[in-house]
């Protein structure tokens, strides 16, 4: 499957699914997603695993000039990240990392109150957490939001992506307590490279996705009830 090219997010979340189904249990009992592009792999784990789903904001922090490079990422909490490889061949002024910093930072603020319209994160102390996003490059995000998660001590946390570079899974892997990777091809050229739909996932969609899953983990429950 080195070589596997997604239809779209959707797809992918269902394949990912099918892995974990095998390895689903009692210690993991929530989804997060990082958005945008996360959210609709995710939504289908969730939706398969029968588990709630909840965004986990982290913003890459783009090398002034070239923001498509992650010089670093920010996490909900503070969590700081920098790819220090990057900053050591690219030097870039402290002024500079700051600017894009607190940017960065105004846009996470703004997407917390999108998405969640006021609600509480869900609470992750104690639980089992799948972490997805709908691929990894460098893993400066993905890293951000792992240390994040450290800080509010889940249980355990388990990155899961349909696609990312070998070096970066098992970079993932000292971080993790478990990474599941669909596809690891080489070279890896860009996530978009491997979906045949790689089209923006929009605000909206985000939020009728976290919508579903809260229908979804709501009907479940009265269903238990009535059993």
């Amino acid at each position: 499957m080195a070589q596997h090219t997604f239809r779209n997010r959707r797809e992918a979340g269902r394949i990912l699914a099918a892995r974990l189904g095998d390895l689903h249990g009692p210690e993991l009992g929530l989804v997060l997603a990082l958005p945008r592009g996360g959210v609709p792999v995710a939504f289908e784990v969730a939706k398969a695993l029968g588990l709630p789903l909840d965004v986990m904001l982290v913003r890459k922090l783009g090398l002034p000039g070239q923001e498509e490079l992650a010089m670093g990422a920010i996490a909900s909490g503070g969590a700081l990240v920098y790819n220090e490889e990057l900053l050591r061949q690219i030097p870039v002024p402290q002024e500079a990392i700051d600017e894009v910093r607190e940017r960065e930072t105004r846009e996470l603020d703004r997407r917390e109150q999108l998405y969640r319209g006021g609600r509480a994160a869900v609470d992750v102390t104690g639980r089992g957490v799948i972490l997805i996003d709908d691929g990894v490059a460098t893993g400066a995000t993905i890293r951000a939001a792992i240390l994040a998660l450290r800080q509010l001590r889940p249980a355990h946390v388990l990155v899961a992506v349909p696609v990312a570079p070998p070096a970066t899974v098992a970079a993932l892997s000292d971080e993790a307590d478990e990474v599941v990777c669909l596809a690891t091809p080489e070279p890896f050229i860009g996530v978009g490279r491997w979906y045949q739909d790689f089209a923006q996932t929009s605000d909206d969609e985000v939020r009728a996705l976290l919508d579903a899953n809260r229908s979804q983990i709501r009907e479940g429950l009265a269903g238990d009830d009535h059993a």
